[in-house]
């Protein structure tokens, strides 16, 4: 077997521009979040307004990576990338400059879509730039770790700037990184296109678009408001377009997504397992986030502090995973990994019944062991698995399907700690409390400690129940979890096993 290439300087220096515009894309979901006072005083948005001004450049990202990745194979893997990094700075200052609530809600639109441009095409071109296996992997844990950090510096980054500067400064920040890519992308970054027709079949985009945007959008709704069926329209909505993108993609020369990926059983398990342990830890996170605030009564900022504990710990894991997958090889760093990630989320849902703080924080050190690895592998899997003129669409289908196990988690496991909490809530003796407050004390957590806020209790029985009520809800979830979790390990193993994932020499 020939020896693959192994990378030089120029491809490692490569892989630093890359990794710094990963961040920039990562840390722009979350670095508007401080700003929100200061752009409420100023351009005094509705309370529409204010929500899609957060949630817009997620929904665009997760709605057009299918396509750019699509595009980037056909155009040029490092051409879209230029492209979309220049139009990421342009959309930027347009942002950061925005005279009203509607133009900065277009701005971040536009953001959006050039951030889909990022993910897909990093990735593909990482493959092409590291044909080594172990370099490949090392070099997955960067990008991965780019990723991590963004979510982790974004909210710090801003509130830094934002003590010193005005609130459009949280965008400014994009507009250097982004040149500093266009100026050294042409001389650091190797081209690659599949040489199918550059034409998208602007039908296929508009599908995916419809099947992307309203589930994503109903998933976020029931997350943030609870189960409503109202919520499930969009999701049926996009479900149905789901269903015809489907069926033109069999029909068509040049489909957006090739269907064919899914007849290789790594491509498909590994999209699943990537799916799958994304949708658990998601909803332990949002439910962890609560837990400190409304059970341990910890301040918004203590909170804050706590979790990025974890999540600096991911952040350097991230770096060191690559070791992990090239000693044990990534079949078995996939299903060892499940399983520890398992083992840590049994470790939360006990430390939420006990409600420990120190328990908590120990068992995510365990989880993340299990989970870094496993995400990091299954991505390269994904990608290597794939033909190489697939590249692009396989990186934007595995962010795509991240992005759903992310909604679909919070949405699901979120509604399943809802109706836990209600049924153990039932026998708690509310009467003491005016009847609004008693049904929002029996709906949520998060009612019954805004009710004892405005009524000045601290520490009444109710109040404890509410407390227990949340944390068996929390525990119940991580039980879910874990069984799930497990058969995928089980499941995952005994497929990769049966056809193992092919060795993959350059992308």
């Amino acid at each position: 077997m020939i020896e693959a290439k192994k990378a030089t300087r120029r491809e490692w220096v490569g892989l630093v521009v890359l990794s710094v515009a990963c961040l920039v894309y990562s840390m722009d979901l979350s670095v508007l979040f401080l700003a929100i006072p200061s752009i409420v005083r100023e351009l005094e948005p509705t309370a529409p307004q204010l929500l899609w001004m957060n949630d817009i450049y997620g929904f665009m990202v997760a709605g057009f990576l299918v396509t750019m990745g699509g595009l980037g194979d056909r155009i040029g893997r490092r051409k879209l990338l230029l492209i979309g990094a220049g139009a990421f700075a342009v959309t930027s200052v347009l942002a950061a400059f925005a005279p009203t609530a509607g133009t900065l809600i277009l701005a971040r639109a536009a953001l959006g879509i050039a951030g889909a441009t990022v993910a897909p095409s990093t990735l593909s071109l990482i493959m092409n730039m590291f044909p080594d296996e172990g370099e490949r992997n090392r070099a997955i844990g960067v990008w991965g770790t780019a990723f991590a950090l963004g979510g982790l510096v974004g909210p710090l980054i801003g509130g830094v700037l934002l003590h010193f500067f005005h609130w459009g400064s949280v965008f400014l920040i994009n507009v250097p990184v982004m040149l500093a890519l266009l100026a050294s992308g042409p001389y650091l970054l190797p081209e690659y296109r599949s040489g199918e027709s550059p034409r998208l079949d602007l039908v296929s985009v508009g599908l995916s678009l419809a099947t992307v945007l309203p589930v994503i959008y109903g998933l976020k709704q029931i997350a943030a408001h609870g189960f409503d069926a109202i919520y499930l329209l969009p999701i049926a909505a996009g479900i149905g377009f789901g269903f015809l993108f489907v069926k033109r993609q069999q029909r068509l020369a040049e489909p957006l997504v090739d269907l064919k990926l899914f007849r290789l059983p790594a491509f498909t398990v590994s999209i699943l397992v990537n799916m799958g342990i994304v949708f658990f830890v998601f909803s332990v996170f949002l439910l962890q986030t609560q837990f400190f605030q409304l059970v341990l009564g910890l301040s918004p900022l203590e909170a804050a502090l706590w979790s990025a504990l974890p999540g600096l710990f991911f952040t350097i894991l991230s770096l060191q995973a690559w070791r992990v997958t090239n000693r044990f090889g990534a079949v078995r760093t996939v299903v060892a990994g499940l399983a520890i990630n398992a083992l840590g989320i049994a470790a939360i849902g006990v430390s939420a019944y006990y409600q420990s703080l120190a328990g908590m924080l120990i068992a995510n050190v365990v989880m993340g062991l299990g989970f870094i690895p496993v995400i990091l592998t299954t991505t390269g899997l994904i990608i290597g698995s794939a033909p190489p003129e697939r590249g692009g669409v396989a990186s934007a289908m595995s962010e795509t399907c991240a992005e759903f196990g992310g909604a679909l988690g919070v949405g699901i496991l979120g509604s399943i700690a809802t109706l836990v909490y209600r049924f153990a809530m039932a026998p708690a003796d509310l009467s003491a409390l005016p009847p609004q407050a008693a049904q929002e004390a029996g709906q949520t957590l998060a009612g019954a400690v805004d009710s004892a806020r405005e009524l000045g209790i601290a520490d009444a029985a109710w109040l404890i129940d509410a407390r227990n009520a949340f944390c068996l809800s929390f525990a119940i979830c991580c039980l879910v979890a874990v069984v799930a979790l497990l058969v995928l390990s089980i499941a995952s193993g005994r497929i990769y096993r049966m056809q193992p994932p092919r060795p993959v020499e350059g992308h």
